[in-house]
């Protein structure tokens, strides 16, 4: 949504005579374009300028601050400070909401002079990415601080702006800095600054215009997560195959209602995994669990059931990633995020890092069993395949290599990771469906334990640790009263941090549970 445009309270008096203007971008922004930008229009204004940089690590401890003083040209030059001080910036720019986040934080936006123009949308942090579940920090909060730590507050989705004009994030965001009106320049400056650039003015100009227009009737745009529903189109192929998968899909659709969509989406995605056999399979293990479910309780059981699964029967290997790597679908969705110059060459790399388990794991089963239990023979595998690889997929031969070892899906149920992921799947169910008959809640509770299972290799193997001392934990549980609370607090708290410290205390208070029902028990 936007809020209504609200009139700027009075430029404060450091303005009148250094400006003090910090830009907050990660690689990939163009931060030192726009600082240069800035630069030049303030010098062709008859500013004296200052700039300087701090560089962040990527988005883990933060972006680039791009750091500026300027103040007008007199007889006596001015003595500019290197690096922004908390409480001492007058504008902020922020190419993420979540450095306007951070910038709050360091206290370099103040009520009463800092300027913040920030782009609405979401490039996710590392410390994001790694946590376990769900680590999306919530743009909400930002807005909401921003509106009350910012003397005035500015925000909208600059770098869609830009990618629709065709050009970079930087230039909507020097036209929100120009249309904000925070600096003193006239629109003709900042315009002056981007055609002496030389490089996609066109595009630029756009994005600038875009961001001029928006900026200056004081936009704040709030993000919205909202799900865009794709049907999938109608299968095509060789008519036994498309007949084939109308069945399945009847069946899937035949389902009670509240599970319906979960198993279509499921068996589109066993499908696409492994085939059509697959998907059978898949959906004889649904009907498994909806025979022991509850109608009165709305079928969770089930629906739970269909989507992990699911996701249990499309684990990530090697094949899986191989595969992944080199369908055209990737390509164009790499090409349309990057939007290489026309005329340009795109080179994509890919980053390997095989180890023994995943070489062992293609190989059939009875062969990696036996080869698994020599610690000698993991150790050589491991020598020769542990080595960081770059593939150029843009190449013929690197792409060909990952394009075949993706078609090797079809042997797929004869390797040995094959056999350990439907081994650990039969277990994880039979193990909830008995714990369903006794406790319906902590059978659905078992059910979403999977949840912690997911990636590929280290993390993989971190997320099965995890799901095994969980289910180790519920083992303890089960016959409580609260065994379904537990078993959900468990799985928190083996999501909240990627080392398992904050799982490790609370099984040590179910442990303790366990150890006080013993010692209650009569002789």
């Amino acid at each position: 949504m936007t809020h209504s445009a609200f009139t700027p309270k009075p430029q404060g008096p450091a303005l009148d005579q250094i400006i003090k203007l910090a830009i907050m971008a990660v690689g990939g922004q163009g931060g030192g374009v726009l600082t240069n930008w800035v630069e030049d229009c303030a010098r062709s204004n008859g500013y004296a300028v200052q700039a300087t940089s701090v560089a962040g690590v990527a988005q883990r401890t933060g972006a680039t601050i791009y750091y500026m003083e300027m103040a007008p040209m007199q007889d006596r030059a001015p003595v500019f400070s290197l690096l922004p001080a908390a409480g001492d910036v007058d504008i902020l720019v922020a190419a993420e909401m979540m450095e306007a986040g951070r910038a709050i934080m360091r206290g370099f936006v103040t009520p009463d002079r800092t300027t913040l123009i920030a782009s609405s949308h979401r490039a996710l942090a590392v410390s994001e990415k790694m946590v376990p579940g769900d680590g999306i920090a919530d743009s909400q909060e930002v807005i909401a601080a921003a509106e009350i730590a910012a003397r005035r507050f500015i925000a909208f989705d600059m770098e869609k702006m830009a990618v629709d004009a065709g050009s970079m994030i930087s230039a909507s965001l020097f036209g929100a800095l120009a249309g904000s009106g925070a600096l003193p320049f006239e629109r003709s400056s900042f315009e002056a600054a981007i055609k002496a650039s030389g490089r996609g003015v066109e595009a630029s100009l756009r994005a600038f215009g875009a961001g001029f227009e928006a900026a200056a009737v004081g936009t704040v745009e709030t993000p919205r997560s909202v799900r865009i529903k794709t049907s999938p189109g109608a299968p095509s192929g060789p008519k036994n195959l498309v007949d084939q998968w109308n069945a399945l899909e009847a069946r899937a659709t035949s389902l009670p209602a509240p599970v319906r969509d979960m198993a279509r989406s499921g068996l589109r995605a066993v499908v696409d995994f492994q085939d059509l056999a697959y998907g059978r399979d898949y959906l004889e293990r649904i009907d498994t669990v909806l025979a022991e479910d509850d109608p009165a309780k709305g079928y969770e059981l089930t629906l739970e059931a269909a989507k992990y699964i699911a996701k249990a029967m499309a684990y990530d290997d090697v094949f899986r990633v191989a595969d992944l790597k080199t369908r055209g679908s990737r390509f164009a969705r790499v090409r349309s995020e990057i939007a290489p110059a026309k005329g340009a060459q795109m080179k994509l790399t890919e980053f390997m890092h095989p180890r023994a388990e995943e070489i062992v794991g293609m190989m059939p089963s009875r062969l990696g069993r036996r080869l698994s239990a020599s610690e000698r023979a993991m150790r050589v595998i491991d020598r020769l395949v542990n080595k960081g690889r770059r593939l150029r997929t843009d190449r013929l031969l690197p792409f060909a290599q990952l394009y075949v070892l993706g078609g090797l899906r079809k042997y797929r149920r004869g390797t040995l990771r094959h056999a350990i992921e439907t081994e650990h799947l039969e277990n994880w169910l039979a193990q909830a469906l008995s714990y369903r008959r006794i406790d319906y809640a902590l059978g659905v509770e078992t059910l979403r334990n999977r949840r912690l299972v997911k990636g590929y290799s280290d993390t993989h193997a971190r997320g099965l640790s995890k799901f095994d001392r969980v289910m180790d934990g519920v083992a303890l549980l089960a016959g409580r009263d609260d065994a379904a609370h537990w078993c959900r607090l468990l799985r928190e708290a083996a999501l909240a941090d990627e080392k398992g410290e904050q799982l490790e205390g609370a099984l040590k208070t179910v442990r303790s549970f366990a150890s006080q029902a013993e010692t209650t028990l009569p002789n």
